[in-house]
């Protein structure tokens, strides 16, 4: 019996034991291991995982980039992400905005390329947003793609950003982007452009290609509507192919909405056309942030590239230009086209083959 009432005890201090360090393992437990937070920023793309970033959250520090990807002209958007991606040691987001034919060929181009390291979002356009606010016009059909129109609806896109730049898809960046993006909008100003009387040094080879700087060349003042505007004429135009935009000012004037009046305007009275302006979706720009808008830095805004394929800028002065744009027919990834090295030295050719560049020998 007291051998029992031993074993018993014996027992009994063995449970209490238990517990004992059951309860001390709950109440002073280490801190557990933290989980490991991907890095959002690589500046190495080559050796960037194969994991889809496209749900990447966009952060507070980041740079926002909206630019257009069609795809037959997919080669050059593209072009336009590496160049930045390249030049710049700041976090870029990039909004890719596309039809939905060409989601799938956007995710493949970054995906199977060194470009699998960015952070972006592949936006959805939807083209019927614009019905009944542009005509059918024959002379430059490219001009009247749906994503010419998306820098009129930024507000509109699932952006969490309340300052974005955006760019068109026939330019390269040489420069820093977060100099881009840190220029200073005045009070009451929506957007920061560069006006197309700023260089001096690129006057001589406007004037040589016939290229209209000021309002005259993109409104029809033979139109009474025009003329009511009290727009002088030769006042100085901008080119809306790159630019910085403060969206709470946007949505405060509502600019997506002036700018679809003028759009349904131009609908009933032929104000302006294509092939007076160069395009249907700069004069309504033209209109609407007429005097009120900031002058970005010229050099970082060098156009008409593409304007012919005969002229061309000083090699020089190229050299030390922040961003070259191929605006105008002749684009980098057709032939003819002036300047194509600079353009050239960003492209990645397609994984799946579908986007080719036009050469003299042919397709490459």
């Amino acid at each position: 019996m007291a051998l029992l009432r031993k074993i018993n005890h014996i027992l009994l201090m063995m449970l209490v034991l238990i517990v004992c360090l059951l309860l001390h393992s709950k109440l002073f437990r280490g801190p557990s291991r933290p989980k490991l937070k991907r890095t959002e920023t690589r500046k190495d793309p080559e050796r960037a995982p194969k994991v889809p970033v496209e749900k990447a959250a966009e952060g507070g520090d980041d740079i926002p980039v909206v630019i257009c990807a069609a795809e037959e002209r997919m080669g050059g958007a593209m072009a336009t992400i590496n160049s930045i991606y390249s030049n710049t040691d700041a976090s870029v987001f990039f909004y890719i905005v596309t039809l939905r034919d060409a989601i799938k060929l956007t995710r493949q181009y970054i995906e199977k390329t060194k470009l699998k390291g960015i952070k972006y979002k592949i936006l959805e356009f939807n083209p019927m947003v614009l019905k009944g606010k542009v005509k059918p016009d024959s002379s430059r059909p490219d001009l009247l793609h749906p994503l010419n129109f998306v820098r009129f609806y930024l507000p509109l896109l699932d952006i969490s950003h309340q300052r974005v730049i955006y760019l068109d898809d026939d330019v390269i960046v040489q420069g820093d982007i977060k100099d881009l993006y840190h220029t200073k909008l005045e009070k009451g100003h929506a957007a920061a452009f560069a006006t197309d009387c700023d260089l001096p040094s690129t006057h001589e080879m406007v004037r040589s290609v016939g290229m209209q700087t000021t309002y005259m060349g993109f409104l029809d003042y033979r139109k009474q509507e025009v003329r009511d505007l009290g727009i002088n004429p030769s006042d100085c135009s901008f080119n809306p192919g790159v630019f910085v935009a403060d969206i709470g000012e946007w949505k405060k004037q509502k600019i997506t909405k002036q700018l679809e009046n003028w759009m349904q305007e131009n609908l009933k009275k032929n104000i302006y056309s294509s092939a007076m302006a160069g395009g249907v979706a700069t004069p309504p720009m033209l209109i609407v942030f007429h005097d009120k808008y900031t002058i970005i830095d010229p050099l970082w805004h060098v156009r008409h590239l593409g304007w012919s394929p005969d002229a061309r800028y000083p090699e020089t002065f190229l050299q030390g230009a922040h961003l070259l744009h191929w605006n105008g027919r002749f684009k980098p990834w057709d032939y003819p086209c002036v300047h194509l090295d600079l353009w050239e030295k960003w492209f990645i050719p397609d994984p799946t083959g579908k986007f080719l560049l036009v050469r003299p020998e042919g397709k490459i």
